[in-house]
């Protein structure tokens, strides 16, 4: 054989080779894109089906959105709770006059008090109040803003308030805020507008009174229902700040305290939705299950409703 022969043989195998390389890598990448389109369906579906799984059981509770404490760290951190355990006297009386409730509503109501969540195994540290999306909030009493800040987990955007009469006051979830640290506001004034940022399940402000880091409960200073404080001063202690206060007729109070996701009975039959609503955030505020109320309306699982729409609370 000579060397023209073994030129044109060696040149031959490795077209041969050039061309089969080719073709293996065609069908090597018609192949991956086809499998990744198949992953990809099956990704999509899963994701369905977790929506699907999440909205119900999301639905299903009461409450999914215990807050995380935010005066926990230290002085130098943006969460700080300036106080100290052994600063904080055991009793000391705060005039709450002046006051302005934190929103506008006509009739103020509250989707879930202040508590312990047993299923969380932890505190749900302020109470709260029924809004729709980007409703006005209020400042609460006259003040500075110490803190604006956005928490994923937990409050998403909130500010705080520090007021002269020695309260703080939290306002979380809302959709935007409209002040900035260190800003003088008056009680009444709109400090942002209300939504369901961070840990929520819709539209609401989670509103909380603290004391030198410690998280009163709003019932004991406010009568919500009647938009005023039940007294001109609240005294604070540390054997009963968790306790709300309520001076309506016992027979009242009684029903009001057997529910602790309404603050008082309905008599109410029938509600219309608004924008915002949910079967869930409607079912709490009137004292019943979110299950009840779809068969009191004979709605399945997966029915939603729509603004306008009349439900039966009875």
């Amino acid at each position: 054989m000579n060397f023209k022969t073994i030129i044109s043989l060696s040149l031959a195998l490795l077209i041969c080779s050039a061309g089969g390389n080719a073709q293996t890598t065609a069908k090597k990448s018609s192949h991956s894109a086809a499998h990744r389109q198949l992953l990809a369906n099956q990704a999509k579906s899963k994701d369905q089906i977790r929506l699907i799984e999440k909205n119900s059981f999301m639905d299903l509770i009461d409450d999914i959105e215990p807050e995380p404490d935010i005066y926990t760290e230290g002085w130098n951190s943006k969460r700080v709770n300036p106080f100290k355990e052994s600063d904080v006297p055991n009793r000391h009386v705060l005039n709450v006059t002046g006051y302005a409730m934190p929103v506008g509503h006509p009739s103020i109501r509250v989707n879930s008090n202040y508590g312990y969540r047993a299923k969380f195994g932890r505190m749900h540290k302020g109470i709260d109040l029924h809004i729709r999306s980007n409703d006005t909030i209020y400042a609460a009493y006259d003040g500075k803003v110490r803190l604006t800040s956005y928490e994923a987990r937990g409050y998403g955007n909130y500010i705080i308030l520090r007021h002269p009469n020695e309260l703080e006051t939290v306002y979380g979830h809302l959709n935007k805020i409209l002040v900035k640290p260190n800003q003088v506001v008056r009680a009444g004034q709109p400090i942002g507008l209300g939504g369901s940022t961070g840990r929520s399940t819709g539209p609401h402000l989670h509103f909380e009174t603290r004391y030198m880091g410690y998280a009163i409960n709003p019932s004991a200073i406010f009568d919500f229902a009647n938009k005023t404080v039940h007294t001109d001063t609240y005294t604070f202690t540390k054997s009963t700040y968790t306790q709300p206060r309520n001076f309506a007729p016992r027979h009242d109070r009684a029903k009001s305290e057997d529910n602790p996701y309404k603050s008082a009975e309905t008599t109410v039959a029938s509600y219309v939705v608004k924008s915002g609503d949910t079967v869930a955030s409607i079912a709490r505020s009137y004292g019943i299950s979110a299950t009840t109320l779809r068969k009191l309306n004979g709605m399945k699982q997966t029915d939603k409703i729509r603004v306008g729409q009349e439900l039966k609370l009875k």
